[in-house]
C-alpha cells in the first residue's frame, strides 16, 4: 500500500509540478547555452583548423569562462564561491551585498508603505484628495525609474545626503503606488448596507474605519504588500547602478558588466530572485497571522 500510494501522493501534491518545471527550465539552459555560445567556440575552431563534434562543442559551452550565457553549473559554482566561500563581510560575498540592498529595501517599503496607507485614507475620506491627488499619483508612475534614479543620488548627492536614504526613496516611489491603489479599493469595498448599518447606529468615522473599513481592506492590503516588496528590491537595485563600488547586488551587476564577468551578474540576479521570493513569502506569512487574528479567520482566508 505503501508504494502504491507514495506516487498518487506525489502526483497530487505540488512537488512533482515544480520539479518537472524545473527540469526543463534547466534542459532548456543548458540547450541555450550552447546556441548562444557555439557562435564564438566555432569561429576558434575554424581559425585553429581543430574537428569538432557536437559533444565536444557542447562541453565547451558550458565550460567558457566569458560565455554569452553561462551554464546553470558554472552559475551554481559561482554562487558558492560568493557566497559559502567568503566570509559576510568581504565585499566580495553576495551575501554582505545583499545585506546592503536588503536594508535600503525594508526602509524604502516601511517609508512606501506609510505614504500609501496615508495617501489612500486621505483619498477616500477627503473628496477633494480623491478629485486631485489620485490622477498626479498615478501619472507619477510614468516616469521611467532608470531615469529617475541617477537623477535623486546625483542631486542628494549635492546636498550631502548618500547612503542609505537616497537608494530607500527610489524604493519608496516605487512600492507606494501600488499600497496606495490597493488600499484605496479595500477601504472603499465594505457593502453600503453594512456602511448604512454603521450610520444608523451613530458610530464614527473613526468606528467604522477602524470595525469595518479597515478590516475589509486587510487582503487588499497585504496583496498590495506583495506586489511592493518586490518593486523596492528592484527599486534598490537600480538605485545602487548609479553610485558605483559602494555595495549591494546592483554594484555586483554593474562589476559584472564591466569587466564582462557574466557568471557574477547571473549569480547576482538568482541572489536578488531569491531574496524577493523570502521577502514575499514572509509577507505572506503575516498575511495569514494577520488573517487568523481578523473575525477568527473566516473572511480573510486568501
Amino acid at each position: 500500500m505503501m508504494t502504491t500510494r507514495a506516487p498518487s501522493l506525489l502526483y497530487k501534491s505540488n512537488v512533482l509540478p515544480v520539479v518537472t518545471i524545473v527540469f526543463a527550465i534547466i534542459v532548456s539552459w543548458y540547450l541555450g547555452a550552447i546556441y548562444l555560445n557555439s557562435p564564438q567556440l566555432i569561429d576558434r575552431y575554424q581559425k585553429r583548423g581543430v574537428d569538432w563534434s557536437f559533444s565536444q562543442l557542447a562541453q565547451d559551452s558550458w565550460s567558457m569562462e566569458r560565455a554569452v550565457l553561462p551554464a546553470p553549473h558554472q552559475i551554481a559554482l559561482e554562487l558558492k564561491k560568493t557566497i559559502l566561500d567568503k566570509k559576510i563581510t568581504s565585499k566580495r560575498s553576495l551575501v554582505y551585498h545583499a545585506g546592503v540592498t536588503l536594508s535600503s529595501t525594508l526602509l524604502g517599503f516601511l517609508l512606501g508603505t506609510f505614504i500609501g496607507v496615508s495617501l489612500a485614507v486621505g483619498i477616500v475620506y477627503i473628496i477633494t484628495l480623491d478629485r486631485s491627488l489620485m490622477p498626479w499619483i498615478i501619472a507619477s508612475q510614468t516616469i521611467p525609474i532608470l531615469a529617475l534614479a541617477p537623477m535623486v543620488v546625483v542631486v542628494l548627492g549635492a546636498m550631502g545626503i548618500t547612503g542609505l536614504l537616497p537608494k530607500s526613496l527610489i524604493s519608496m516611489y516605487l512600492c507606494f503606488f501600488p499600497i496606495t491603489v490597493g488600499m484605496v479599493k479595500g477601504l472603499r469595498s465594505p457593502d453600503p448596507m453594512h456602511l448604512d448599518l454603521m450610520r444608523t447606529y451613530h458610530a464614527s468615522k473613526a468606528q467604522i474605519f477602524w470595525k469595518l473599513r479597515l478590516p475589509a481592506a486587510v487582503p487588499f492590503l497585504f496583496a498590495s504588500l506583495k506586489v511592493a516588496i518586490a518593486l523596492s528590491i528592484v527599486g534598490a537595485i537600480v538605485a545602487e547602478l548609479p553610485t558605483g563600488g559602494q555595495g549591494g547586488l546592483g554594484s555586483r551587476l554593474l562589476s559584472g558588466s564591466y569587466y564582462g564577468q557574466t557568471n557574477l551578474i547571473w549569480a547576482a540576479l538568482i541572489s536578488a530572485a531569491l531574496l524577493s521570493a523570502t521577502l514575499v513569502t514572509t509577507v505572506g506569512y503575516f498575511q495569514k497571522v494577520a488573517c487568523r487574528r481578523l473575525r477568527g479567520g473566516q473572511v480573510f482566508s486568501q
